[in-house]
């Protein structure tokens, strides 16, 4: 929740931001970020997993009075970037905020899909209420239910293999699906710059 929270000032920075720039500008600077943090996954993936058993402990306690500054700041600071790239490319799924939580806050990739999922949901509201306060075109609300409903439906089944392969695997398989997802970006948008 806290992530979800402080995303919510980058969310409307970066609609805000997004307004100014062509479809295929932003698209096109989509696909390169999308394949920076593919090979930053893939870069991930090739280390020996951390001991992920261990419980960091609270950032912030009252008694006794406690703050892990540090991890705050880092939360702090991932939690803004992301909010900024939702509202910036429109994206509210996991490609900016899995590999955010994977990569900045070193959280086990299972337990990143887990989180993702509510922070997505408050991200993604607050960058459309964002948009329609800027004037944004109007929303198709057919392509919404059904597109919703298939997410929906991919996301059991995403649950349940997610369940049974290991984080390595699920890092790999994620960065592929990315570089799959910037080059067909680039390969659509890369080309009207020109």
């Amino acid at each position: 929740m806290a992530f979800g929270a402080l995303g919510t000032a980058g969310s409307f920075a970066g609609s805000a931001a997004a307004a100014q720039v062509r479809p295929e500008v932003l698209l096109t600077a989509f696909a390169g970020l999308v394949l920076l943090v593919a090979v930053l996954m893939l870069r991930r993936s090739q280390r020996p997993e951390a001991d992920t058993a261990r419980e960091p402990g609270p950032m912030l306690s009252l008694r006794p009075l406690a703050c892990a500054c540090p991890r705050v700041l880092k939360v702090v600071v991932t939690a803004s970037a992301v909010g900024l790239l939702t509202g910036f490319f429109g994206v509210g799924g996991g490609f900016a905020l899995v590999p955010a939580l994977v990569l900045a806050l070193s959280i086990p990739m299972p337990v990143a899909v887990g989180t993702s999922l509510l922070v997505i949901a408050v991200n993604s509201a607050t960058a459309l209420t964002a948009r329609a306060s800027t004037g944004a075109t109007g929303v198709d609300w057919t392509v919404v239910v059904a597109f919703t409903v298939v997410a929906v439906l991919g996301s059991l089944v995403g649950g349940r293999l997610t369940a049974r392969l290991p984080p390595r695997q699920l890092n790999r398989a994620f960065a592929v699906l990315l570089v799959a997802v910037a080059a067909y970006t680039a390969a659509t948008n890369a080309p009207a710059l020109f």
